[in-house]
């Protein structure tokens, strides 16, 4: 098995559903081997959710790194004008992604098998990411410098990172960056920083 945050080329995609209630919906999730955090919704990605602010003025939004895809669903779901685009390396997750739209009855949603950003000429308003630490730092950091050149003037990058995995380094490259940064959340060792362009 390969880890998550590389391309899976098994297509296997039987494996788990649960069901989960966040905020005002009920979701229903496929999972399967290969992806991260595939037997429940991981609890980073959960404040994550939880600690997102979509302003009336964000029209494109996106969900880096998706995995099978609760971020981004969740964010089409209540966000229903909006333009969400899911990105994720892992073709296994992007497949159950797409499933998963469509088990939560979901359309606005476009969801790419890709590294990172590479190659996508697109900008956004508000970059979501719950980040693949196992990748590495290097590959980490390549997030935030690619999120920081994807995003729209007065753009918003939120990350969830715990603090044991490098959220204080995180919460530094980003501020060198971006020069507006805050941590907005701390809950059990994770930090929910967002970063203002």
């Amino acid at each position: 098995m390969s880890h998550y945050f590389t391309n899976d080329n098994d297509n296997d995609l039987k494996g788990k559903t649960f069901n989960i209630r966040i905020k005002n919906n009920n979701y229903t999730f496929q999972t399967s081997s290969g992806v991260f955090s595939k037997d429940y919704l991981d609890f980073g990605s959960k404040i994550l959710i939880e600690s997102v602010i979509i302003e009336e003025n964000d029209a494109e939004i996106l969900d880096l790194g998706c995995g099978y895809g609760p971020v981004g669903i969740v964010f089409a779901k209540e966000n229903p004008i909006k333009n969400i685009m899911m990105i994720d390396i892992n073709n296994k997750a992007v497949e159950l992604a797409k499933i998963n739209a469509k088990l939560n009855s979901v359309s606005n949603v476009k969801i790419i098998n890709n590294d990172l950003l590479n190659n996508i000429n697109k900008t956004f308003d508000v970059i979501i990411t719950n980040p693949p630490i196992r990748a590495g730092k290097k590959t980490v950091f390549d997030l935030y410098e690619q999120s920081y050149n994807s995003l729209n003037n007065k753009g918003k990058l939120y990350v969830v990172i715990q603090k044991k995995q490098g959220a204080p380094s995180t919460f530094d490259k980003l501020t060198e960056m971006f020069g507006k940064v805050e941590v907005v959340r701390k809950v059990k060792g994770y930090w929910i920083i967002k970063a203002n362009k």
